[in-house]
């Protein structure tokens, strides 16, 4: 360690400030010390598997790293860094996928492209991105606004909801390896950029939510072939996330400021039909993200959060206490001076 430099010839104000600064730092590093002695141990999380993390910038800077190399934290911790982006280029979405899967990028005007998960390159959990998107015909203003994966499991039905609430069903098979890098599926005039997507089976409960927490639960039979208005959304909010389960299940929601609750579906009445304005589904200044636990599988569903400094937590969703009523939710990402940005999850099959 470095010896402390003489500071007797410095102005009384600056020596008090040094001095502060000091204290600071000594409380900061036995804070910190304390928390790592008191958090649990990380656990083997599974065995190996073809399963990839992906994690991508708002510029589309990417890797991938095979899931069973990020260890499982307890609730609350303070995760490990992964995403190496470029300075001023934060980690924006965070996906699961197969190696042998696919990747769907949704831009903000509308458009479509597909990406082989085999393609991303593939970097430790703490390793430096590479650009995805360099190989497509982005336009000068164009940029991501949503990813989703897409496997053979994936599900009959993709849900797309934009910024506004504008709601589409769009089944599976026009979304294969054959979609055309570019196809326009949504036009941005209905209802504002795309805004978060997920899979459904046909007959699932959709709930959407806001970034204020607001949501609507209706069923996905009422979606009609064009499309509608799944929710009204306030004019200073707009949509944040979309999930799709069964009456039974619940959907596990996570703020910005790391704190998530699993709202179960028991606890929150469907609407009779798409279209209305939403009421609170959590109390959070800004919802990131939305993850479908169906009942009986959150013993079996791992949940990863990645921050805006590029900090991930993997844990267990049956770490989080289901609530049928309105709630702040529990600490799931311990943050300091940071923000969680992006949310998702998988079911792990009964080796895992």
């Amino acid at each position: 360690m470095r010896e402390r430099p003489d500071l007797s010839n410095l102005p009384d104000e600056v020596v008090a400030y040094i001095e502060a600064l000091e204290q600071e730092l000594a409380h900061l590093q036995s804070e910190e010390a304390s928390s790592s002695r008191s958090e649990a141990p990380l656990e083997p999380s599974e065995p190996p598997t073809t399963v990839q993390v992906v994690s991508i910038s708002a510029a589309g800077v990417a890797k991938r790293t095979a899931r069973h190399l990020y260890l499982r934290q307890r609730r609350g911790g303070m995760g490990v860094f992964d995403l190496d982006a470029p300075d001023g280029d934060a980690p924006a979405f965070l996906v699961l996928a197969e190696l042998a899967a696919g990747l769907i990028l949704f831009s903000n005007q509308g458009r479509v492209f597909r990406v082989p998960v085999r393609d991303v390159p593939e970097r430790d959990v703490r390793g430096r991105g590479e650009s995805i998107i360099a190989r497509f015909p982005f336009r000068p203003d164009e940029r991501i606004a949503l990813v989703i994966e897409d496997t053979p499991q994936s599900g009959a039905f993709m849900i797309l909801v934009s910024q506004r609430g504008q709601v589409r069903r769009i089944a599976k098979q026009y979304l294969g390896s054959s979609l055309q890098s570019g196809t326009s599926l949504y036009d941005i005039r209905e209802g504002g950029a795309p805004a978060a997507a997920c899979w459904s089976g046909g007959s699932d409960e959709l709930i959407i939510v806001s970034r204020q927490g607001q949501a609507i639960r209706f069923a996905e039979r009422l979606v009609p072939v064009r499309g509608c208005l799944g929710m009204r959304v306030d004019p200073g909010d707009v949509v944040a996330a979309v999930a799709a389960t069964d009456a039974e299940g619940g959907v596990f929601l996570l703020s910005s400021d790391g704190k998530g609750t699993i709202r179960q579906l028991t606890g929150f009445a469907a609407n009779k039909s798409p279209g209305a304005g939403g009421k609170t589904a959590m109390k959070a200044e800004a919802i990131v993200g939305a993850v479908a636990v169906d009942a009986g599988s959150e013993g079996r569903t791992d949940l990863f959060a990645i921050s805006r400094l590029g900090k991930i937590i993997r844990f267990q969703a049956a770490e989080v206490p289901p609530k049928e009523g309105v709630v702040q939710g529990v600490n799931c990402m311990n943050l300091r001076a940071d923000e969680c940005v992006a949310l998702g999850g998988a079911v792990l099959d009964a080796a895992g």
